[in-house]
């Protein structure tokens, strides 16, 4: 469908925000990569994934960062000043407050490919080259109900000879800004290069070791992520791209923060419904819930639950 600058004028006065980016970038025949190289000669670094899930209506752009990029769009697409600014304004306005809750196909999806664009970036495969064995994760949630972070203890067996690091993932709740997480390492590993995806709220670090492994070869180590800075928690779940050994989940809430349900869920894909419900008792001192599952196969395990 061909776009005229009567329909671009039209909706940059009606909106949506991503309807009118669209417009604007067909009309002015601008490809992403083209808006993107002009974005960074006034300074601005956007990705070309960013300016795509904008315009598709996937994401809208909400932190300073981002926004500076829209009002530096209104320039490379020469519309008038705040025009596109406006429009998100007004479409936060009718969307009102959304409620954190289950992650959606598409934030998965848009996550996904977050973890490709920075794997690629740090030069590194997706199947680097080691097995999980074992892995214990403790999840803490926060008073205020946010995931205020998380520590893994890792047992890998390597399958090729030469491996010496891992890359661990962090996807944040919406609201979850990157760039103030911090990456701890805590045992047999130190941290070596950090990147992040600031739409998604993806991180990826790279865990270096200190020796390189031989095939067959075992390592024990332990890392966490200090997160804090998105709104409240309603789960957390890890992906799973290959088959395991014993992944434990454990999550830990705040006494002054306690749901009223918790239950384990699995899927078979980001796409497929949530299966394998188990309803999960709050225990312990320190009111937490887990699962264990003996055996990883690929998919998706983890926890959600209620605050009321």
């Amino acid at each position: 469908m061909s776009h005229t600058e009567a329909d671009l004028v039209q909706l940059l006065h009606t909106g949506p925000f991503h309807l009118a980016l669209r417009t604007a970038l067909a009309v002015r025949g601008l490809p992403l990569q083209r808006v993107q190289h002009h974005l960074a000669h006034r300074g601005v670094k956007v990705g070309v994934t960013s300016l795509s899930y904008w315009q598709q209506g996937a994401r809208r752009p909400q932190r300073p960062e981002s926004l500076k990029a829209v009002r530096a769009l209104e320039e490379v697409l020469q519309l008038p000043g705040n025009s596109l600014l406006r429009l998100l304004t007004e479409d936060a306005a009718r969307e009102g407050v959304e409620r954190p809750a289950a992650r959606s196909y598409r934030s998965l999806v848009e996550a996904s490919g977050a973890v490709e664009e920075l794997f690629a970036e740090l030069e590194t495969p997706a199947d680097g080259g080691l097995h999980t064995v074992g892995h214990h994760e403790r999840v803490r949630i926060g008073p205020g109900r946010e995931l205020v972070g998380r520590e893994s203890q890792h047992v890998v067996r390597a399958h090729r000879d030469g491996v010496d690091r891992y890359l661990a993932i962090h996807h944040g709740d919406p609201g979850c800004d990157p760039s103030r997480v911090r990456v701890r390492s805590v045992e047999n590993c130190r941290t070596g290069r950090v990147r992040w995806h600031a739409e998604t709220g993806v991180v990826v670090a790279e865990l270096l070791f200190d020796a390189r492994l031989r095939a067959g070869d075992t390592h024990l180590f332990t890392y966490g992520f200090e997160d804090g800075t998105a709104g409240p928690s309603g789960e957390y779940l890890r992906g799973f791209s290959f088959a395991g050994g014993q992944y434990v989940l454990q999550v830990a809430f705040d006494e002054a923060a306690l749901p009223v349900r918790c239950r384990r869920f699995a899927q078979t894909s980001a796409g497929a419904p949530r299966g394998g419900r188990t309803e999960l008792t709050l225990g312990g001192r320190h009111r937490t819930v887990h699962l264990v599952e003996q055996g990883v196969r690929p998919g998706i395990l983890g926890i959600d639950w209620d605050w009321s």
